[in-house]
Protein backbone atom coordinates (compact mmCIF):
# COMPACT_ATOMS: atom_id res chain seq x y z
CA UNK A 1 0.00 0.00 0.00
CA UNK A 2 3.33 2.42 0.66
CA UNK A 3 3.84 1.82 -2.81
CA UNK A 4 0.76 2.93 -4.18
CA UNK A 5 1.10 6.24 -1.99
CA UNK A 6 4.55 6.70 -3.12
CA UNK A 7 3.23 6.74 -6.81
CA UNK A 8 0.24 9.10 -5.99
CA UNK A 9 2.72 11.61 -4.41
CA UNK A 10 4.75 11.05 -7.45
CA UNK A 11 2.47 11.47 -10.34
CA UNK A 12 0.79 14.57 -8.05
CA UNK A 13 4.21 16.33 -7.96
CA UNK A 14 5.09 15.49 -11.84
CA UNK A 15 1.24 17.11 -12.55
CA UNK A 16 1.91 20.15 -10.60
CA UNK A 17 5.26 20.76 -11.72
CA UNK A 18 4.22 20.03 -14.94
CA UNK A 19 1.12 22.88 -14.70
CA UNK A 20 3.95 25.51 -13.15
CA UNK A 21 6.09 25.24 -16.21
CA UNK A 22 3.43 25.44 -18.49
CA UNK A 23 1.95 28.59 -17.19
CA UNK A 24 5.62 30.22 -17.26
CA UNK A 25 6.02 28.85 -20.92
CA UNK A 26 2.41 30.63 -21.79
CA UNK A 27 3.47 33.79 -20.49
CA UNK A 28 6.20 34.32 -21.87
CA UNK A 29 4.64 33.44 -25.06
CA UNK A 30 2.27 35.79 -24.28
CA UNK A 31 4.88 38.29 -23.87
CA UNK A 32 6.49 37.56 -27.49
CA UNK A 33 2.81 37.33 -28.81
CA UNK A 34 3.08 33.50 -30.29
CA UNK A 35 1.32 30.84 -30.16
CA UNK A 36 0.03 30.60 -26.81
CA UNK A 37 -1.08 27.18 -25.00
CA UNK A 38 -4.93 26.86 -24.81
CA UNK A 39 -6.94 28.05 -21.59
CA UNK A 40 -8.30 24.90 -22.20
CA UNK A 41 -5.35 22.40 -21.57
CA UNK A 42 -3.89 24.82 -18.30
CA UNK A 43 -7.47 23.97 -17.04
CA UNK A 44 -7.40 20.38 -17.64
CA UNK A 45 -4.24 20.26 -16.07
CA UNK A 46 -5.45 21.97 -12.55
CA UNK A 47 -8.41 19.85 -12.84
CA UNK A 48 -5.83 16.68 -13.09
CA UNK A 49 -4.83 17.92 -9.51
CA UNK A 50 -2.07 20.22 -11.03
CA UNK A 51 -4.14 22.88 -9.26
CA UNK A 52 -1.73 23.61 -6.93
CA UNK A 53 1.02 24.19 -9.52
CA UNK A 54 -1.17 26.01 -11.94
CA UNK A 55 -1.99 28.80 -8.89
CA UNK A 56 1.86 28.88 -7.83
CA UNK A 57 2.40 30.16 -11.56
CA UNK A 58 -0.38 32.48 -11.77
CA UNK A 59 0.80 34.18 -8.51
CA UNK A 60 4.38 33.97 -9.72
CA UNK A 61 4.17 35.12 -12.81
CA UNK A 62 1.33 36.82 -12.37
CA UNK A 63 -0.39 35.10 -15.67
CA UNK A 64 -4.80 35.07 -16.07
CA UNK A 65 -4.99 36.58 -13.20
CA UNK A 66 -7.42 38.72 -14.43
CA UNK A 67 -9.55 35.90 -16.21
CA UNK A 68 -12.31 35.22 -14.14
CA UNK A 69 -12.52 31.31 -15.08
CA UNK A 70 -9.00 31.20 -13.23
CA UNK A 71 -9.59 33.80 -10.94
CA UNK A 72 -12.43 31.70 -9.32
CA UNK A 73 -12.15 27.92 -10.90
CA UNK A 74 -8.41 27.30 -9.97
CA UNK A 75 -8.56 28.67 -5.84
CA UNK A 76 -11.75 26.25 -5.62
CA UNK A 77 -9.93 23.20 -6.80
CA UNK A 78 -6.59 24.04 -4.43
CA UNK A 79 -9.40 23.58 -1.74
CA UNK A 80 -11.04 20.73 -3.21
CA UNK A 81 -7.75 18.52 -3.51
CA UNK A 82 -6.81 19.41 -0.48
CA UNK A 83 -9.62 17.94 1.08
CA UNK A 84 -9.09 14.83 -1.35
CA UNK A 85 -5.71 14.66 -0.57
CA UNK A 86 -7.01 15.16 3.51
CA UNK A 87 -9.41 11.94 2.95
CA UNK A 88 -6.40 9.82 1.26
CA UNK A 89 -3.51 11.08 3.66
CA UNK A 90 -5.33 11.42 6.54
CA UNK A 91 -2.27 11.84 8.15
CA UNK A 92 -0.19 14.04 6.35
CA UNK A 93 -2.56 17.39 7.21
Amino acid sequence: MEDLYRVIIYIGLFVNILGFILMYVDKQKAIKHQWRISENTLMLVAVLFGSFGIYGGMLTFRHKTKHLKFKILVPMLVILHLVIINYIFPHMI
